[in-house]
């Protein structure tokens, strides 16, 4: 099993930095994906958000069919969705995926690329109604959303609960709780029942 991470220009870093931290936790301890792969458009280093610089493991040319593709968002999502080619390379990974997840705004790549189409979805809580906009899809106002094998999360930091949720799936709760302890996550009652808190308006 391989698992690969979406990286763009203005890549939101905490979007993908956790959930690639638990991957790795679930590879050490209970049997997770043999390969991990940093995917961009090029092998070109990838400036992220609040400036941090990745260099990708392997461009779309070079990138072996995935089992788990994951899509961060963040600032670059409005741009990218007007990429043909990753917008290409998502579609083209998703025919023989096992499951496609996504965080924060990352939705919207989704959706791009034909996959949340008639599903029920989630995204970062300042998106939810341009989400809703979109007309197909069935906007979920939770932490984190399942339907058949496309994942999405909320905003950031909901990612890490959304790869917990998902090793859960795989390896039983019990595992994914012992991941949670690792890096000092409050550890969760139930890894698929996460509710998004959406923030009140500013007082005006």
């Amino acid at each position: 099993m391989n698992f690969g991470v979406l990286v763009f220009p203005d890549v939101e870093e905490l979007d993908f930095v956790g959930p690639w931290e638990m991957t790795g936790m679930w590879s050490k301890f209970a049997g997770g994906p043999e390969q991990r792969f940093i995917v961009a458009q090029s092998l070109e280093p990838v400036s992220c958000a609040k400036g941090l610089v990745v260099n990708p493991h392997v461009s779309f040319e070079q990138c072996p069919q995935l089992d788990i593709l994951l899509i961060p968002g963040g600032q670059g999502t409005r741009r990218e969705e007007d990429n043909p080619t990753l917008i290409d390379f998502i579609s083209g990974q998703a025919g023989q995926c096992k499951s496609i997840l996504s965080v924060c705004t990352g939705a919207f790549l989704l959706h791009r690329a034909g996959l949340l189409t008639g599903r029920k979805a989630t995204t970062h809580w300042n998106s939810l109604d341009r989400l809703k906009a979109l007309g197909d899809v069935t906007v979920v106002e939770e932490r984190l959303v399942s339907d058949g094998n496309i994942w999405t999360a909320a905003g950031v930091s909901a990612g890490i609960d959304l790869m917990l949720a998902f090793i859960a799936s795989f390896a039983g709760e019990d595992a994914a709780g012992k991941f949670s302890l690792l890096p000092s996550i409050t550890p969760l009652e139930n890894f698929t029942a996460l509710r998004i808190a959406v923030p009140s308006p500013p007082p005006t």
